[in-house]
């Protein structure tokens, strides 16, 4: 299983509460509304920074993880006339990507 790590920042003038709410209620479910996402995608989740007493200030106002089976799936979907036609526009919608964060990993469960 191959996972992707997308983190991100608001753009600018846009609201931490807009941009949680936009992310939350906009975007992931237009993602999850296209086929390919239900067909190549395993897992999908979206994640915001909470108050958190004793850390540092989250570097970034949001992250994303999208989790694949294989390559294949991976570049089916990215390349894919409905994620590239409505997935992908959105994204500038409130998506920072001068300053974007990408890991891609394979998670190994340790407990």
């Amino acid at each position: 299983m191959i996972k992707f790590v997308y983190m991100i920042n608001r753009v600018k003038g846009m609201s931490f509460d807009a941009f949680v709410d936009y992310h939350r209620s906009n975007h992931a479910p237009l993602f999850t509304s296209i086929p390919e996402a239900k067909q190549y995608v395993r897992k999908y989740t979206v994640s915001h920074p909470v108050a958190a007493v004793n850390y540092p200030a989250p570097a970034y106002d949001g992250l994303t993880e999208i989790w694949f089976g294989s390559w294949a799936d991976h570049d089916a979907f990215f390349t894919s006339e409905n994620y590239l036609q409505k997935v992908k526009p959105d994204e500038a919608t409130f998506i920072d990507f001068n300053a974007v964060g990408v890991m891609v990993t394979e998670e190994r469960v340790v407990i």
